[in-house]
């Protein structure tokens, strides 16, 4: 008899069980973390992020622009957890602003400019001052990069070609982009011969190669800096944590990146 009581029991509360048990396990799940991160960082950042979710359980989602489109964005409204610009100057502006934590702004990773070229293209260059690359793009050929006026990619490039004494040669022969994996595309597409990218973003498309790196005094430091947003929640500082940790410096290193 008293079985058959808690058989009936349970019985009882099967339905409502079955409806508080979805309930519960939202709960529990964690709230994924939104990162804001320059398009440079693609892949090494995909790789990092799965590389936390898998040690923490915490999902990551990533917006991948310009360090200027995201700044703007940013600025808006948007909701981001961590902001990763691709110079210094966009993340400034959001400083100002007021839209990040100032002390957890930190410089991550530190990048090369390369000159890139269709992979099977014959064009040779050695990057010194005065370099033939306006003969090198042919008759009506452009160069791609990101745009010089808000693109982080493009001020690196145009002072790199100012510094070596082109800019003024070649500054109206630009496919100007807005962000570098857009230019990266279009020297893999052959739709221009030569293009200047990150020498990051170089390595991960099998399409295009590098024809040279420029001399590094010849551009200010391609500086990556992080920072958690004012909006960010408590657990963006896992993620940051973990970014400036020993096993996502090993992923950005296997990428090409350096730390400063």
């Amino acid at each position: 008899m008293f079985i058959r009581r808690v058989i009936s029991h349970w019985k009882a509360l099967l339905p409502a069980l079955a409806m508080v048990s979805p309930t519960m396990a939202a709960a529990q799940a964690p709230e994924p973390l939104t990162v804001f991160a320059a398009a440079s960082l693609t892949d090494a950042l995909q790789a990092s992020g799965k590389a936390f979710t898998g040690k923490t359980g915490i999902p990551v989602r990533f917006s991948f622009a310009s360090s200027s489109t995201l700044a703007r964005q940013l600025e808006a409204g948007a909701p981001a957890d961590l902001f990763l610009s691709a110079d210094l100057e966009w993340m400034d502006y959001v400083q100002t602003r007021g839209l990040i934590a100032t002390r957890s702004r930190a410089n991550l990773l530190r990048g090369r400019l390369a000159l890139i070229a269709p992979a099977d293209s014959p064009i040779k260059l050695r990057i010194a001052r005065n370099f033939p690359i306006v003969k090198a793009l042919g008759a009506d050929g452009r160069l791609a990069t990101g745009d010089p006026d808000s693109v982080p990619i493009g001020r690196y490039a145009k002072a790199a070609l100012t510094n070596l004494g082109v800019w003024p040669a070649i500054s109206e022969r630009l496919a100007r982009t807005e962000n570098v994996r857009f230019a990266l595309a279009l020297v893999a597409r052959k739709e221009t011969p030569l293009g200047i990218v990150y020498e990051t973003d170089a390595k991960v498309e099998p399409k295009v190669r590098i024809v040279g790196t420029f001399p590094e005094k010849s551009y200010p430091p391609v500086l990556y800096p992080i920072a958690i947003t004012t909006k960010a929640q408590p657990a963006a500082a896992s993620f940051y944590r973990f970014l400036r940790g020993g096993q996502a410096r090993a992923i950005f290193k296997g990428y090409g990146f350096a730390t400063p």
